[in-house]
């Protein structure tokens, strides 16, 4: 679904990054990686993921933050045992937490139980962000590097 995106070069990268940051099931590296091998920038790449995931991962803070957790059950179909299960998990780890904010499927509920608990908003943005960014990081030399072979 979000492969077409990649016409839309830097921005749809954005939007696409910042769509499989929500609790949306989707994944921003087909585009990340299709817009590297078609030669644009590595590092604009990354810088535009980074924002967008970090935007998203923002949305589901916020989303947790409200505290409405029939939301998340009614529209995103997340279970309240899992989302009790999460904040329980995290009690006493603290906002650092949400360096981990990359990972799929449990780093959006991180965020998402991390803005229930009320964490430091700018400890978890800039942790969240870093991760993220690592994570981009990481992903796109990997790419870069592979692509190089052929």
């Amino acid at each position: 679904m979000l492969d077409g995106l990649a016409e839309f070069g830097y921005w749809g990268l954005l939007l696409a990054s910042f769509l499989a940051a929500t609790i949306l099931p989707l994944s921003s590296e087909v585009v990340f990686v299709a817009l590297i091998a078609a030669g644009t920038d590595i590092w604009t790449c990354i810088a535009y993921a980074t924002v967008g995931n970090a935007a998203g991962g923002a949305t589901c803070y916020y989303l947790g933050r409200l505290g409405k957790t029939a939301w998340l059950e009614k529209w995103f179909k997340i279970k309240r045992e899992k989302i009790d299960r999460t904040i329980q998990q995290l009690q006493g780890k603290g906002a650092i937490m949400g360096f981990f904010g990359f990972l799929p499927a449990v780093g959006d509920l991180m965020l998402v139980a991390l803005g229930f608990m009320r964490a430091n908003t700018s400890l978890v943005m800039i942790s969240m962000t870093i991760g993220k960014f690592l994570r981009y990081l990481v992903i796109g030399l990997g790419a870069d590097r592979i692509l190089s072979w052929f």
